[in-house]
């Protein structure tokens, strides 16, 4: 499992929204063991509480299920993300690269062109 922080954003967000990711891809299976909040705390150079954070979200959304003695793992019923969003996600990377768009901005376009459910305009 690799997970690198960098930009704007809190670590305990990046960290979580990495997670979610590699486990939406499937690079980490259901019941895949997940490194203690301590090692991981230590191998990115943040703080327990940092990393604890993100594992309680993601334990919260059913991602993640943690029990004392097994550790953490990757939940049983946790989902992978369809091939074709997937396919569409690369190409969005490939091509935010090869213009010279940052993730945060193509995260900020995806946001921005996001359909929003009715009743819930702002």
């Amino acid at each position: 499992m690799i997970i690198t922080l960098s930009g704007s954003a809190p670590p305990a967000d990046q960290i979580h929204d990495q997670i979610h990711g590699l486990v939406s891809t499937g690079r980490l299976a259901a019941d895949e063991r997940l490194p203690s909040v301590r090692q991981l705390a230590k191998d990115l150079g943040v703080a327990p509480g940092t990393v604890g954070r993100a594992y309680r979200a993601l334990e919260i959304e059913g991602v993640l299920v943690s029990r004392i003695g097994s550790g953490t793992r990757v939940g049983p019923t946790a989902s992978t993300t369809t091939r074709p969003v997937l396919e569409a996600a690369r190409v969005l990377v490939e091509t935010s690269i090869q213009s010279g768009t940052s993730l945060d901005e193509a995260v900020r376009i995806l946001r921005a062109t996001w359909p929003t459910p009715p009743g819930t305009e702002v």
